[in-house]
């Protein structure tokens, strides 16, 4: 008599099981390039975004392959830093604020949010539009970074420096419950293993794969848009 009830008590608890595994969130975070202005005046070895997309296609291929892998129903949101592309566009005269709007239309799994501000991106990571019963099992950066902080604007409103940014003291602004300790986190920018990935893990319980030196966002296309290390630099897990 006890076998009947004890298998309707699997069914129910592994059908609870599947639904919170896929009742999560996957963030993916792009900042913004640098404008031409600024960055003509390095040396031509020394410049940064030649092409205005570094963190936008590599970003897309990434959440193709998430999409691909990760459990039926994870979510994946696509947090764009607005203004960078803002200024982009207007330097290039193209409309690049259309062709980034243009990728959750081909690919309806994403859903796009801009973000203007640390305040913004914050927010959005605390309290999502269900962050109570969605909590986030996955985040991932394309961008500037150096070891202490993402710079979404680097060389954008100033030049070679930044004056939007996740430096590692505001990462005690992000609430301990909206990240899973089982999330799988990676920053895509240069230096990120060398001290905010530690801080991140402190502050989230979630350990973030970083590297330690640069990153290599050239030649993408070689490496069907996957983000390259600098010659001496590792990934740090």
């Amino acid at each position: 008599m006890t076998r009947p009830i004890f298998s309707a008590f699997l069914l129910l608890t592994c059908g609870l099981a599947t639904k919170a595994a896929a009742d999560t969130e996957y963030l993916v975070v792009s900042g913004g390039p640098a404008v031409r202005r600024f960055e003509d005046l390095r040396k031509p070895g020394e410049q940064h975004d030649r092409w205005w997309g570094n963190f936008i296609r590599t970003a897309r291929v990434r959440m193709q392959e998430i999409n691909a892998s990760a459990p039926k129903g994870t979510h994946i949101t696509w947090l764009v830093y607005r203004d960078g592309y803002v200024r982009r566009a207007a330097e290039e005269r193209q409309p690049l604020m259309q062709n980034i709007e243009s990728v959750p239309k081909a690919y309806p799994f994403i859903n796009l949010v801009w973000f203007r501000s640390t305040e913004e991106l914050i927010r959005y990571i605390n309290h999502g539009p269900k962050r109570g019963s969605m909590k986030v099992s996955g985040f991932e950066y394309f961008g500037h970074s150096n070891k202490y902080s993402f710079m979404f604007d680097y060389s954008s409103d100033t030049y070679a420096t930044s004056t939007a940014w996740l430096h590692q003291n505001d990462l005690r602004r992000i609430s301990g419950s909206a990240i899973l300790n089982s999330a799988y986190c990676q920053s895509w920018g240069c230096h990120t293993a060398e001290s905010f990935s530690k801080v991140w893990k402190r502050a989230t319980g979630a350990k973030m794969v970083g590297a330690v030196g640069k990153t290599d966002y050239s030649d993408m296309h070689l490496r069907d848009w996957h983000v390259g290390l600098s010659s001496g630099s590792r990934w740090v897990r």
